[in-house]
This record gives C-alpha cells, sequence and structure tokens, in this order.
C-alpha cells in the first residue's frame, strides 16, 4: 500500500511507525511541518532506493505560537500545502495526528476527494484543550470559538474512517460524541527503543557540551509550550542552588525562563538537540521532568516521558493524577508524579530522588523494563496493519 503518516510534530515514535511500515513493504510519506521547531525523529535516509520519504511541509517562517491568529492562518496555509502534497502522492491510507484543527479538516476533506481512506490518529482532544486555554485568554469570544473547534473536531471523527485512541479514556469523549466505538481502536504511544541506547552520564554529548560529571543534573528536553508551565523549572532552580537545571529545547516557556538565567546561576539552556545524540542527552541526567498544565493535562499526554522511559532514568512529572503518563509512571514505579500546580512538591521530589541514589536507580530500572516490555514496535505495526485491513476493500 502507498500510506501516508502525517504528525504535524515529526515524533520520534510516529517516525519509529513509517520505518517499520516501510521495511513491511509498504511506500511511506512521513510529512510534517516544517515550521514546527521540536524534536524530531530519525529522519535520516541514505539509502536512495528507499521506499521511505520524509517530506518537511510548509514555510518555517511567519509561524507564531504565541499569536492565536497568526497561528491559525499559519495553520490553514499548512493544511492547504498539505493537501496540495496528497494530490501528487495519491495514497491509498492517510494516518494523521498531533494535527490542529483546522489542518486537519482540510486533510480529511482532500481525502474524501482523492479518495483515500482517513485514519485520524487522536493524540490529544485539541479543541477541549485550546476551549479551556482560549475561555481564560478571551473570555466569552474565547468559549465561542473553542464550541467551534470542538464542533469540528467532532465531525471530523465521524467522518473518519477509522479513528486510534492512544488510551481507553478518550474513548468516553467519542462516545459522549455519538461516534461509533467499532470503527475506534485504542493503541497506546511509545518511546522508541531501538533508537534510543543506554550510556553513561560522561558521554560524548555531555563532554562536547562541558558539562561536569560531578555534578548533580536535572533535565528537562522538549518543547515547552503554553500548557507546560515554566514557572515550576523556575522554581526547582532557585530552589536546589547545588542542582544543576539543564533545559533543551524550544517554545514561549523556554523564553520565559531564557530572561532568568542570567539571575539563576544553576540553569543551563540549549536549543534543541539532533535526534543521532538524543540518547546521549537523556543519559547526562541524573533525573528527567516533565511538566504540563491542570487544564491542559487531562486529554494531552507528554510523549517525552515514553522517551524518558527508554533512557532508563527515573522521572518526576507535574501533571493531574488521571493522565496516562501519570499512571504509567505510578504503575511501574519509574518516578515521582506530583500536582500540576505544586512548586514546592515538584521540587522536593526532584531533590529526594537526587539524594537517594539507591531509590532513583531502581526507578530508573524500572522504566527501561517498562519500555522493553511494552514498546514492542513489532506489535504496534500489526496493529496498524490490521486497521488497513479492515478499511481498504
Amino acid at each position: 500500500m502507498k500510506i501516508v503518516v502525517h504528525d504535524y510534530a515529526g515524533h520520534p515514535f510516529q517516525v519509529d511507525l513509517s520505518r517499520n511500515l516501510a521495511k513491511r513493504g509498504h511506500t511511506v510519506y512521513h510529512l510534517y511541518f516544517a515550521g514546527d521547531q521540536g524534536p524530531k525523529g530519525n529522519m535520516v535516509d541514505n539509502n536512495k532506493k528507499s521506499n521511505i520519504f520524509f517530506e518537511a511541509i510548509g514555510s518555517k517562517d511567519n509561524y507564531s505560537k504565541t499569536n492565536f491568529f497568526k497561528r491559525r492562518m499559519a495553520d490553514l496555509q499548512y493544511g492547504k500545502d498539505i493537501a496540495i502534497r496528497l494530490s501528487e502522492i495519491k495514497p491509498d491510507i492517510v494516518i494523521s495526528g498531533n494535527t490542529p484543527t483546522e489542518t486537519q479538516e482540510i486533510i480529511l476533506r482532500r481525502c474524501k476527494n482523492i479518495r483515500a481512506k482517513f485514519i485520524y490518529w487522536c493524540q490529544d482532544f485539541y479543541s477541549i484543550a485550546a476551549t479551556s486555554i482560549l475561555k481564560k485568554k478571551l473570555f466569552f469570544i474565547g468559549a465561542l470559538i473553542g464550541s467551534y473547534y470542538q464542533f469540528l473536531e467532532r465531525r471530523q471523527m465521524l467522518e473518519s474512517d477509522y479513528i486510534v485512541h492512544i488510551t481507553n479514556k478518550f474513548c468516553e469523549q467519542t462516545a459522549k460524541w455519538g461516534i461509533d466505538d467499532k470503527k475506534i481502536s485504542v493503541i497506546s504511544n511509545w518511546g522508541a527503543l531501538d533508537e534510543i541506547n543506554l550510556h553513561p552520564k560522561y558521554n560524548a554529548w555531555s563532554k562536547k557540551n562541558n558539562l561536569n560529571e560531578n555534578i548533580d543534573r536535572v533535565i528537562y528536553s522538549g518543547t515547552m509550550a503554553l500548557k507546560h508551565n515554566p514557572v515550576l523549572i523556575e522554581n526547582l532552580a532557585k530552589n536546589n542552588p547545588n542542582i544543576e537545571v539543564l533545559v533543551i529545547g524550544s517554545g514561549v516557556g523556554v523564553d520565559y525562563l531564557q530572561k532568568l538565567k542570567s539571575s539563576i546561576p544553576n540553569l543551563i539552556i540549549l536549543p534543541l538537540q539532533p535526534f543521532s545524540e538524543f540518547d546521549q542527552v537523556l543519559s547526562s541526567g541524573d533525573v528527567l521532568v516533565a511538566v504540563i498544565e491542570e487544564d491542559a493535562g487531562k486529554f494531552s499526554v507528554p510523549s517525552k516521558i515514553l522517551s524518558y522511559m527508554c533512557a532508563g532514568k527515573p522521572i518526576v512529572l507535574a501533571a493531574p493524577s488521571e493522565n496516562l503518563a501519570s499512571q504509567i509512571i505510578s504503575q511501574s514505579h519509574s518516578g515521582v508524579v506530583v500536582d500540576s500546580i505544586d512548586k514546592e512538591g515538584f521540587s522536593k521530589a526532584v531533590y529526594e530522588l537526587i539524594t537517594d541514589k539507591i531509590r532513583s536507580d531502581t526507578m530508573g530500572r524500572n522504566a527501561r523494563k517498562y519500555a522493553e516490555k511494552n514498546f514492542n514496535i513489532k506489535t504496534i505495526t500489526d496493529s496498524f496493519e490490521s486497521i488497513f485491513q479492515s478499511i481498504v476493500h
């Protein structure tokens, strides 16, 4: 089959799926937004006869994550650019996830026009998370915009040929929207285990970046958007002056921390690093952290957590207890979960893991064990292929 895997951000685990579909003989086009500055998977392909193609679509310029209206216009244009490429490729199946609602609408319409089967890969209920944030910022107008997004997202799912949820909890929302559960499967997200090897703390990457192997270090890696609370990272660094807090990423949260860096000497900020060095980056920390805002947290699942688990490091996550990542960490005993707004609890949890090496080492081993047991790309690819067979006649 000719398959398009569209992931707005180019996440490592979705690239992992594309590569494994190609290994099984499918021709795969992996499309992603050129303007997204978040971490990417392994998109290097040196085989000229390969049946997998990685393509950045759209412009890197004039994209704003902070201005709602500018971002909306950019997302609409990106959808049009994707639609043009779909008409050229003429795929049998399009899998699209992690995609802004307006962009997803254009992709779905084009799939209908070219008679490609459309699989809605639901990584998040974008419209519900956006409604919560917009109501805070734009009040009544924000609520109206959010309602429109929910109307669009529900209609898109109703018209999709199939839906893949990443957690059973998402089924509750689609049931409320009256969507037939016979066209829904749950396939949990995973980390790119084969791409994330274990390394010593002092490795080639840490050496290149002049990191001291004898300093206790906390690492946050990835995008820090509106739903990620940078104040928690700020407070962590201020409360623990003897712990190095290393933030490797981009986004408005990183911009916020950048302005404070001169007054917080143990806060270090680096840009996103190449995926080829990602495993060494994570290995350079003693504890890995992630944060997510309470309002956004019900449906937003930080995929970075799954990569953290592959790295075999203890994790401290600030997120709602019902969040999927929170449940995974708690059940696997691979880290500590605190409430999204608990600044002191977050800082204390990190300190306790840093100072209790036996406990933190045990949690790190538990994380890697969980990844090795659950992130089986063969089984995951089997599940997607079963869906393909059910919708392509």
